[in-house]
This record gives C-alpha cells, sequence and structure tokens, in this order.
C-alpha cells in the first residue's frame, strides 16, 4: 500500500476518533431539561414546572414509608428554610404507592412549609425519568435545566454549595 494511502487513512481514523470524543463530551457535559409536569398539591392546585422557571427548584421524590426520605426531611426543611428568600422553590412529590391520607398526615404534623406533591397515577416519576428509587432529588436550574441528580440522602454541604451557586448565576 503506498505511503499517501496510509497517511489518509490514519487522518481519517483520527478525525473519526476527534467526532467520536466530541460527540461524547457534549452528550455528557449538556444538561438536560426537566420535563414539562403539572403537579397536584395535596389541597388540589395545579402548577406547572413553567411556572417555575427563573428560580432554582428541588424536586424530591419520596414515601412517608422510606426511612431515608424520613430522616432527610428535616434537612430538606432546613435547606428549603435557608434559601427560599433567595429564590429557592422546592416540590416534594409523594410517590404514587404512598397512600394521600399519610402524606396529608405527614406533612401537616411536620408543618412541612414548601409545596407537597401527589403523583397518584406516577407521571412524574415516569416524567422525570422513572424514579422508582426514594428519595431522588433533582436539582434545576433557572433556565428549567436539570443540574444534579441524587439518588439517596444528599450530602447536604455540597447540595448547598450547589445550590449557592445555581441561586447566585
Amino acid at each position: 500500500m503506498p505511503t499517501a494511502n496510509r497517511t489518509w487513512i490514519k487522518l481519517l481514523a483520527g478525525a473519526a476518533a476527534l467526532a467520536v470524543a466530541a460527540v461524547a463530551y457534549f452528550t455528557l457535559t449538556a444538561q438536560q431539561a426537566a420535563p414539562s409536569v403539572t403537579f397536584t398539591s395535596l389541597d388540589g392546585q395545579k402548577f406547572t414546572s413553567e411556572s417555575l422557571k427563573g428560580r432554582v427548584v428541588m424536586v424530591n421524590f419520596w414515601a412517608t414509608s422510606c426511612v431515608t426520605c424520613v430522616k432527610e426531611m428535616p434537612q430538606m426543611t432546613e435547606t428549603y428554610n435557608k434559601y427560599k428568600d433567595q429564590g429557592l422553590e422546592f416540590v416534594a412529590v409523594a410517590m404514587s404507592y404512598d397512600p394521600p391520607n399519610y402524606v396529608l398526615n405527614y406533612a401537616q404534623t411536620r408543618k412541612l412549609p414548601f409545596k407537597v406533591a401527589l403523583d397518584t397515577q406516577g407521571e412524574l416519576a415516569r416524567s422525570f425519568g422513572d424514579v422508582k428509587l426514594t428519595p431522588t432529588t433533582y436539582v434545576i436550574d433557572k433556565e428549567g435545566k436539570i443540574i444534579k441528580r441524587y439518588v439517596g440522602e444528599p450530602e447536604f454541604s455540597q447540595l448547598h454549595k450547589l445550590l449557592e451557586k445555581a441561586l447566585a448565576a
């Protein structure tokens, strides 16, 4: 095989490798838009994810039967109270298997200060990537892009740093 042909093959292989690397880089670093959904709060009020744009939002999928969810909820409340005046919105989404009367009782007795939504048909969980494990928490920036997903209890000091950065943006 002539040297010129080998050089072209090497150049084409190198270009192809660069193209694959570029696609992988941009796919992995691109932030995913939060799904367009409608939440239904405990009192039956409906609100959309679009109505929350312009604010940093935490969407926390939880259940009253989830030990970790119950354990983290006081810290979630503290986090919300710490950042709500800076523009943080928080939606606690009860999983479809969680009886609505349990959720209502929990929210009332703990005086949860943020929005609590019911996902009676599992549509919200499916929209957010088919959430099955609780707690699962999404942090969404002011433009409506998911900037972080936590499965399990987050490291709250790291979560607070992320929120501060997103709120300042």
